[in-house]
């Protein structure tokens, strides 16, 4: 049975203009134990960013289509605020997996980036992660990110500060196949935090 137990990051506020996909993210906080006052939700990023003045917001869920605009923009506008520089995490959810635009979500300061069409189970497992300061990148997402970077090996033209290191391949490795932060520092024989901050230079990079 899932362990919803992990401290909440309070208020949150949910980006995301369809009905659907607020109510289905409603409800899954709602199994975290965030109250319905706990929760901002805005349809525009123009509404969103009113709320982020207005409120101390320490998570962030975000989708990338919006009326008004592209997630990655207020994502990026919303980075360069002093108190949202590099300190909320902020989950991009999203049906776009082309790994330019998954480029570009995290390159501007998201955390996390997970696709839409992952069950309900697979996107709590994702927000607890989160909500624990952990690292998320979707197995569907790492397979492709793993790819690319095999076509760089073989480009002699690439940066090699762009190139995996070979731990960091294997990291990749493990997430594609699904496991965890937790469960690949078992198997590998290190920490959690190390397996994030291994998880956090692949992004960068």
């Amino acid at each position: 049975m899932f362990n919803f137990s992990t401290s909440l990051l309070i208020p949150a506020l949910v980006l995301e203009d369809e009905p659907v996909q607020q109510q289905r993210i409603a409800k899954i906080l709602a199994a975290f134990g965030y109250q319905e006052d706990e929760i901002f939700y805005a349809q525009t990023i123009e509404f969103a960013l009113d709320i982020c003045s207005q409120q101390p917001i320490q998570f962030m869920l975000v989708d990338l289509n919006l009326p008004d605009g592209n997630g990655i923009d207020f994502i990026q506008k919303i980075r360069a605020r002093r108190h949202y520089q590099n300190q909320i995490p902020i989950m991009v959810l999203s049906a776009w997996n082309t790994l330019d635009v998954i480029y570009k979500a995290l390159s501007v300061g998201a955390t996390g980036y997970v696709l839409k069409e992952k069950d309900d189970f697979e996107l709590m497992f994702a927000i607890r992660t989160m909500l624990r300061g952990g690292i998320i990148i979707d197995p569907t997402i790492a397979k492709q990110i793993l790819s690319r970077f095999k076509d760089n090996l073989v480009d002699t033209n690439t940066n090699k500060e762009h190139i995996l290191s070979p731990r960091e391949q294997e990291i990749l490795i493990h997430i594609s196949n699904g496991l965890n932060s937790r469960e690949i520092g078992d198997l590998l024989h290190i920490s959690k935090n190390t397996v994030d901050v291994h998880i956090r230079n692949i992004y960068q990079k």
